[in-house]
Protein backbone atom coordinates (compact mmCIF):
# COMPACT_ATOMS: atom_id res chain seq x y z
CA UNK A 1 0.00 0.00 0.00
CA UNK A 2 1.38 3.42 -1.08
CA UNK A 3 1.00 6.06 2.00
CA UNK A 4 -0.63 9.63 1.26
CA UNK A 5 1.74 12.04 1.23
CA UNK A 6 2.21 14.32 5.12
CA UNK A 7 -0.79 15.42 5.77
CA UNK A 8 -3.18 14.52 8.56
CA UNK A 9 -4.64 11.32 7.37
CA UNK A 10 -5.50 9.40 10.07
CA UNK A 11 -6.87 5.34 9.84
CA UNK A 12 -9.93 3.65 11.73
CA UNK A 13 -8.09 3.99 14.76
CA UNK A 14 -6.79 7.18 14.68
CA UNK A 15 -3.67 7.15 14.00
CA UNK A 16 -1.33 8.85 11.02
CA UNK A 17 -1.13 6.96 7.99
CA UNK A 18 1.43 9.47 6.32
CA UNK A 19 4.49 6.83 8.18
CA UNK A 20 3.43 4.07 6.49
CA UNK A 21 5.07 3.04 3.17
CA UNK A 22 3.63 0.02 2.89
CA UNK A 23 3.40 -3.57 4.53
CA UNK A 24 5.54 -6.30 4.77
CA UNK A 25 3.83 -8.87 2.57
CA UNK A 26 5.56 -11.80 4.45
CA UNK A 27 4.81 -10.71 8.07
CA UNK A 28 2.20 -7.70 7.27
CA UNK A 29 3.94 -5.54 9.44
CA UNK A 30 4.10 -1.72 8.37
CA UNK A 31 7.34 -0.55 6.38
CA UNK A 32 8.23 3.04 7.52
CA UNK A 33 11.44 5.40 7.19
CA UNK A 34 12.49 4.56 10.73
CA UNK A 35 14.08 8.62 10.38
CA UNK A 36 10.84 9.83 10.16
CA UNK A 37 8.98 7.98 12.92
CA UNK A 38 11.96 8.92 15.33
CA UNK A 39 11.88 12.96 14.23
CA UNK A 40 7.86 12.43 14.96
CA UNK A 41 8.81 10.88 18.33
CA UNK A 42 11.38 13.45 19.32
CA UNK A 43 8.40 15.95 18.14
CA UNK A 44 5.85 14.59 20.58
CA UNK A 45 8.12 14.69 23.07
CA UNK A 46 6.25 13.48 26.34
CA UNK A 47 3.12 15.15 25.69
CA UNK A 48 0.45 13.42 27.70
CA UNK A 49 -2.82 13.89 25.59
CA UNK A 50 -4.46 11.02 24.31
CA UNK A 51 -3.68 11.14 21.03
CA UNK A 52 0.20 11.83 21.62
CA UNK A 53 0.21 9.11 23.92
CA UNK A 54 -1.84 6.64 21.36
CA UNK A 55 0.71 7.97 18.42
CA UNK A 56 3.64 7.37 20.38
CA UNK A 57 2.75 3.65 21.02
CA UNK A 58 2.21 3.54 17.78
CA UNK A 59 5.49 5.22 16.55
CA UNK A 60 7.73 3.02 19.16
CA UNK A 61 6.20 -0.46 18.08
CA UNK A 62 6.84 -0.02 14.47
CA UNK A 63 10.27 1.11 15.48
CA UNK A 64 10.61 -2.03 17.54
CA UNK A 65 10.61 -0.16 20.88
CA UNK A 66 8.31 -2.83 22.21
CA UNK A 67 8.99 -2.69 25.75
CA UNK A 68 8.49 1.52 26.22
CA UNK A 69 5.86 0.76 23.61
CA UNK A 70 3.38 -1.47 26.41
CA UNK A 71 4.13 1.29 29.26
CA UNK A 72 3.29 3.94 27.17
CA UNK A 73 0.36 2.06 25.50
CA UNK A 74 -1.05 0.49 29.37
CA UNK A 75 -0.62 4.36 29.84
CA UNK A 76 -2.89 5.22 26.93
CA UNK A 77 -5.12 2.74 28.49
CA UNK A 78 -5.42 4.50 31.94
CA UNK A 79 -6.20 7.86 30.35
CA UNK A 80 -8.62 6.74 28.11
CA UNK A 81 -10.42 4.99 30.71
CA UNK A 82 -10.28 8.33 33.25
CA UNK A 83 -11.19 10.85 30.92
CA UNK A 84 -11.67 9.48 27.20
CA UNK A 85 -14.63 8.58 25.46
CA UNK A 86 -16.25 5.06 24.95
CA UNK A 87 -14.47 4.79 21.34
CA UNK A 88 -11.20 6.39 22.67
CA UNK A 89 -10.73 3.45 25.20
CA UNK A 90 -11.53 0.89 22.01
CA UNK A 91 -8.73 2.92 20.54
CA UNK A 92 -6.27 2.53 22.94
CA UNK A 93 -7.10 -1.32 23.86
CA UNK A 94 -6.76 -2.10 20.09
CA UNK A 95 -3.56 -0.54 19.92
CA UNK A 96 -2.73 -1.79 23.46
CA UNK A 97 -3.37 -5.82 22.30
CA UNK A 98 -0.92 -4.93 18.72
CA UNK A 99 1.55 -4.14 21.44
CA UNK A 100 0.79 -7.44 22.58
CA UNK A 101 0.82 -9.41 19.59
CA UNK A 102 4.26 -8.04 18.31
CA UNK A 103 5.85 -9.13 22.12
CA UNK A 104 4.39 -12.76 21.28
CA UNK A 105 1.75 -12.60 23.60
CA UNK A 106 -1.28 -13.81 21.08
CA UNK A 107 -3.62 -15.31 23.80
CA UNK A 108 -3.81 -11.95 25.71
CA UNK A 109 -3.94 -9.79 21.92
CA UNK A 110 -6.33 -12.08 20.19
CA UNK A 111 -8.70 -11.75 23.54
CA UNK A 112 -8.34 -8.31 24.06
CA UNK A 113 -8.92 -7.84 20.56
CA UNK A 114 -12.22 -10.17 20.48
CA UNK A 115 -13.65 -7.87 23.51
CA UNK A 116 -12.99 -5.24 21.12
CA UNK A 117 -14.35 -5.68 18.08
CA UNK A 118 -17.74 -7.17 20.09
CA UNK A 119 -18.12 -4.06 21.76
CA UNK A 120 -17.65 -1.83 18.83
CA UNK A 121 -19.90 -3.78 16.84
CA UNK A 122 -22.10 -4.03 19.16
CA UNK A 123 -22.03 0.01 19.20
CA UNK A 124 -22.42 0.49 15.58
CA UNK A 125 -18.92 1.34 15.08
CA UNK A 126 -18.08 -0.40 12.11
CA UNK A 127 -14.91 1.23 11.56
CA UNK A 128 -13.32 0.47 14.62
CA UNK A 129 -14.71 -3.12 14.70
CA UNK A 130 -12.72 -3.20 10.91
CA UNK A 131 -9.67 -1.93 13.07
CA UNK A 132 -9.88 -4.43 15.90
CA UNK A 133 -10.91 -7.44 13.11
CA UNK A 134 -7.65 -6.78 11.15
CA UNK A 135 -5.63 -7.00 14.14
CA UNK A 136 -6.47 -10.02 15.42
CA UNK A 137 -6.12 -11.14 12.19
CA UNK A 138 -2.55 -10.28 12.64
CA UNK A 139 -2.53 -11.80 15.79
CA UNK A 140 -3.88 -15.28 14.36
CA UNK A 141 -1.50 -14.96 11.26
CA UNK A 142 1.36 -14.21 13.78
CA UNK A 143 0.43 -17.87 15.73
CA UNK A 144 0.25 -19.11 12.17
CA UNK A 145 -3.49 -19.60 12.20
CA UNK A 146 -4.25 -18.80 9.02
CA UNK A 147 -7.85 -19.81 8.39
CA UNK A 148 -8.78 -17.48 11.31
CA UNK A 149 -6.83 -14.74 10.44
CA UNK A 150 -8.31 -15.17 7.04
CA UNK A 151 -11.85 -14.75 8.43
CA UNK A 152 -10.75 -11.99 10.33
CA UNK A 153 -9.03 -9.93 7.49
CA UNK A 154 -12.51 -11.11 5.37
CA UNK A 155 -14.52 -9.48 8.12
CA UNK A 156 -12.57 -6.46 8.22
CA UNK A 157 -12.96 -6.03 4.50
CA UNK A 158 -16.29 -6.12 4.45
CA UNK A 159 -16.78 -3.51 7.19
CA UNK A 160 -14.53 -1.42 5.95
CA UNK A 161 -15.73 -1.22 2.80
CA UNK A 162 -19.52 -1.10 4.35
CA UNK A 163 -18.13 2.57 5.75
CA UNK A 164 -17.12 3.53 2.21
CA UNK A 165 -13.23 3.47 3.41
CA UNK A 166 -11.33 4.48 0.21
CA UNK A 167 -9.97 2.12 -2.10
CA UNK A 168 -6.07 2.92 -1.20
CA UNK A 169 -6.67 1.88 2.45
CA UNK A 170 -8.20 -1.28 1.52
CA UNK A 171 -5.05 -2.10 0.03
CA UNK A 172 -3.30 -3.33 2.87
CA UNK A 173 -6.75 -5.66 3.98
CA UNK A 174 -6.20 -7.29 0.95
CA UNK A 175 -2.60 -7.69 1.08
CA UNK A 176 -3.61 -9.44 4.36
CA UNK A 177 -6.24 -11.72 2.77
CA UNK A 178 -3.77 -12.97 0.17
CA UNK A 179 -1.16 -13.61 2.44
CA UNK A 180 -3.35 -15.80 4.92
CA UNK A 181 -4.38 -17.85 1.84
CA UNK A 182 -0.65 -17.94 0.14
CA UNK A 183 0.27 -19.34 4.14
CA UNK A 184 -2.50 -21.61 4.22
CA UNK A 185 -2.09 -23.23 1.24
CA UNK A 186 1.26 -23.58 2.19
CA UNK A 187 0.99 -25.19 5.29
CA UNK A 188 -1.77 -27.93 3.69
CA UNK A 189 0.67 -28.63 0.98
CA UNK A 190 3.08 -29.41 3.49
Amino acid sequence: MRARSHDDSHDEGGLPVSYIKGYDPQTLREMVDPRECQERLDELGDQRSLPALLERVWLLKVLGRWDESLVVSEQSVRVARMGGTRKDLLRARILHASVLQVRGAYAAAHQELTTCAEEAEGQGWAALAAFAFQHRGKVSYDAEDYADARADFKRALFLRQQTGTPEEQLESTLLAIEAADRRRSTAVAS
